[in-house]
């Protein structure tokens, strides 16, 4: 009950901290202190206070409306990556798993090899020398490293479905290799996807950062907590806060997530929690 318990924490505390970073990315479509594009030199590298809550950049830019406006790039680019990674994944982790073996199976694990070879970074620099920077090719690069990710969490654990009694009963039934994946595999596997979801979109903001940092992310005007660091990294001795606050920020939002990931992983797999009481 002790480790219960604790897994119990862990899902309530990373559950509250990821709660918190959506509604304040939902909150920025409508409010924000300040307009993110609006400079203001006069009041720029403001220590936090009154009228600047968390204090402002060398534009003299808002950093809370900032980060809200930031809050909402990270999780639109990481979500979607998590979606294109899960769309095309897991088919054909079914599609691999139902045909073991099988020449489509080898096509298949080989090609996620391939694209394990290439990390993100390397494929974002890739399409962003053809198509150029920007957030649209940043989640493309980052969904496409998400593509083997699921594919073999997919395959692994349909493989190990394929031999108990209940499929061998509906392949007796008649039913088809496709059928039986759609079926009784994916229901099967359903929990093992939620909780590398939930890793990979915590990966997926950090990459988001990255590619950022390095320019290969959202543009200029629209804030990014990565390229807020960028910006911050030659003004850390002057004003340590414009490093600190996207910094932090990022910290708080990835472990909210890894915690989310832990205390689902021990909600859904009964092995683990069992293991731990």
């Amino acid at each position: 009950m002790r480790a219960f318990g604790s897994a119990s924490l862990s899902l309530l505390v990373g559950g509250a901290l990821s709660a918190v970073f959506v509604l304040v990315a939902l909150m920025s479509f409508l409010w924000t202190p300040f307009d993110v594009e609006t400079l203001d030199i006069a009041n720029r590298m403001k220590p936090p206070g009154d009228a600047h809550l968390l204090g402002t950049d060398h534009f003299g830019r808002d950093i809370l409306s900032m980060i809200m406006v930031g809050a909402r790039t990270s999780i639109a680019v990481a979500l979607i990556a998590v979606g294109i990674g899960m769309a095309i994944g897991v088919p054909l982790g079914l599609t691999a798993a139902a045909q073991k073996g099988g020449m489509i199976d080898e096509v298949i694990s080989r090609g996620n090899d391939l694209v394990f070879a290439f990390p993100s970074l390397v494929i974002a620099i890739l399409i962003t020398a053809v198509f150029g920077a920007s957030a649209v090719n940043a989640i493309i690069a980052i969904g496409i490293f998400n593509i083997p990710v699921f594919a073999r969490i997919t395959r692994g654990g349909a493989l190990s479905l394929w031999k108990r009694e209940f499929i061998l009963a509906a392949r007796v039934a008649g039913k088809s290799r496709a059928r039986i994946s759609v079926e009784h595999i994916l229901p099967n596997v359903l929990n093992l996807l939620i909780v590398q979801g939930t890793i990979q979109f915590s990966l997926g903001i950090l990459a988001e950062a990255g590619l950022s940092y390095v320019g290969l992310g959202a543009q200029p005007p629209t804030p990014s907590w990565g390229r807020m660091l960028a910006d911050a990294q030659t003004m850390v001795s002057l004003a340590p806060h414009l490093a600190l606050i996207p910094g932090l920020t990022i910290v708080l939002m990835v472990l909210g997530l890894n915690l989310l990931g832990d205390g689902l992983r021990d909600l859904l797999d009964p092995r683990i929690r069992t293991a731990r009481q």
